[in-house]
C-alpha cells in the first residue's frame, strides 16, 4: 500500500477519534451549560448541521484547489472550532459553544471525504485494500477517542472538558502534519458523459430507492437517538465517566468492526436480507436497554446498536447506487444525503429532550415502530423490485 494511503488512512483515523471524543463529552456539556432541557443536545445538533452545510460545498471547494487543500482548510476549520469550544467552556457561554461545534461539524464534513481521497490516492488494483485501510482507521478511532475522552477530561483543573477541546486541537493539528505527505494525482479533465436525465421525482420513487434511503434513515436516527441519549442515562444512574466511554468504545467497534466482512455477506445473502437482519439486530438492543439499566445492559445494548446500524446503512450505501445513472449521480446522491443527515440532525436535536421529558425507557420503546415501520417499508417494496426485475 503506498504512503498516501497510510497517511490518508491515519488522517481518518485521527477525524474518528475527534468524533468519538465529542459523542462522549457533547451531551454532558450539554445537560450542565443549556438553559432548558429542550436545548440539551443542541451543541451535537448544530455538529450535524453544520456537517450538512459542508458536505457539497467541500466537494466543489476540493474540485477547484485540490483534496490536500481542502484538507488543510477543513482541519483548520476543525482547530478554529476546537478554540471557540474550549472559550465558551472557560465562560461558561452554551450558545457561543454551539458555534463552535458548529464550525467542528464542517470540519468534519470536509473529512468525510477522507475515504474518497484514498482510493484515487492508489493504484486501481489496491481500491480494496484502501477501503479496509480507511475502515481500520474506525478501529483505532474507536479505541483511542474513549481514551482520549477520559484522560483529557481534567487536564485543565479550572473548567472541566476544557481539555478535551485542547485534545482535539492536537488531533486536527497532527492530521495538518501528515497531509503534507500526501500525494493524490489529479484526474484527467474528461468530458462528462452525455445522455438523458429522468426527474428527480421519478428517481426517488422507485422501489430501489425507497428502500435504500428508509433503511439509512431509520437505522442513522435510531442509531443516533439511542448513542446520544446513552451517556445522559447512565449519568442519572450514577455511572462514572470512564464506564460510559468504556460503553461508547464498544458500540463503535460495533460499527466499525463488522465492515471488514459486511461486503462480503451483502454479496452473499443480498442487501434486503442484511437490512432486515440489522433492523432485528436493532430490535434486540432496545430489548436489552427496557430490561435492565446495569452496566452490562448499557454495553451489550450499544454495541448491538451499532452492528445492527453497520448492516443496514452499509447495505442501503451499497443499494442505492443502484438507483441512478451516471447522469443522474449528483443529484440523486445529494437527495439520499440530505434526507437521511437530515434526520440524523433531528434525532440529535431532541434525543436530550425525549431522554429528560418521557425517560430512558419510554425513549426506547418509541424507537420500535420507527424499526418496525422501516422493515415493513423493506419487506414490501423489495418485492416490487423483483417483480420490476422479472
Amino acid at each position: 500500500m503506498n504512503r498516501s494511503v497510510v497517511l490518508l488512512s491515519l488522517c481518518q483515523a485521527l477525524l474518528g477519534t475527534g468524533n468519538v471524543l465529542l459523542i462522549s463529552v457533547n451531551g454532558l456539556i450539554g445537560q450542565s451549560l443549556s438553559p432548558s432541557d429542550a436545548l440539551i443536545t443542541l451543541p451535537i445538533a448544530m455538529q450535524f448541521i453544520g456537517l450538512m452545510l459542508a458536505t457539497i460545498p467541500a466537494s466543489l471547494i476540493m474540485q477547484r484547489i485540490g483534496r490536500r487543500n481542502g484538507f488543510y482548510l477543513g482541519n483548520s476549520l476543525g482547530i478554529i472550532g476546537a478554540v471557540i469550544s474550549a472559550v465558551a467552556l472557560l465562560y461558561q457561554n452554551f450558545f457561543v459553544f454551539c458555534v463552535g461545534t458548529t464550525l467542528l461539524g464542517v470540519g468534519i464534513g470536509f473529512g468525510t471525504l477522507y475515504r474518497f481521497a484514498a482510493v484515487e490516492a492508489c493504484e486501481p488494483e489496491q481500491k480494496n485494500r484502501a477501503i479496509s485501510m480507511v475502515m481500520l482507521g474506525g478501529v483505532l478511532a474507536a479505541i483511542l477517542g474513549p481514551a482520549l475522552a477520559v484522560e483529557s477530561r481534567d487536564w485543565i483543573s479550572s473548567q472541566e472538558f476544557v481539555g478535551s477541546f485542547v485534545g482535539l486541537m492536537g488531533l486536527y493539528s497532527l492530521a495538518l502534519l501528515l497531509l503534507s505527505g500526501v500525494s493524490i494525482p489529479q484526474p484527467a479533465n474528461v468530458e462528462s458523459e452525455k445522455g438523458p436525465s429522468r426527474p428527480l421525482f421519478e428517481i426517488v420513487m422507485q422501489p430501489v430507492f425507497i428502500v435504500a434511503v428508509v433503511a439509512a434513515m431509520a437505522s442513522y436516527t435510531v442509531m443516533n437517538l439511542l448513542m446520544t441519549a446513552t451517556p445522559l442515562a447512565m449519568a442519572r444512574c450514577g455511572f462514572s465517566f470512564p464506564q460510559m466511554a468504556w460503553v461508547i468504545e464498544w458500540h463503535l467497534l460495533g460499527m466499525f468492526l463488522p465492515s471488514f466482512f459486511t461486503g462480503r455477506l451483502i454479496q452473499r445473502f443480498g442487501a434486503v436480507c442484511m437490512m432486515m437482519l440489522g433492523g432485528l439486530i436493532m430490535l434486540l438492543c432496545i430489548l436489552v436497554n427496557l430490561n435492565g439499566q446495569s452496566e452490562w445492559h448499557f454495553w451489550s445494548a450499544l454495541f448491538l446498536l451499532g452492528l445492527g446500524w453497520n448492516f443496514m446503512f452499509i447495505s442501503a450505501t451499497s443499494m442505492v447506487t443502484g438507483a441512478y445513472t451516471h447522469q443522474e449521480r449528483a443529484k440523486t446522491q445529494a437527495t439520499n444525503e440530505f434526507l437521511v443527515f437530515g434526520m440524523v440532525t433531528l434525532s440529535a436535536l431532541s434525543s436530550g429532550w425525549l431522554e429528560v421529558s418521557m425517560g430512558w425507557e419510554t425513549m426506547n420503546v418509541l424507537m420500535i415502530p420507527v424499526v418496525v415501520w422501516a422493515m415493513l417499508v423493506i419487506a414490501v417494496f423489495s418485492k416490487k423490485m423483483q417483480q420490476a426485475i422479472k
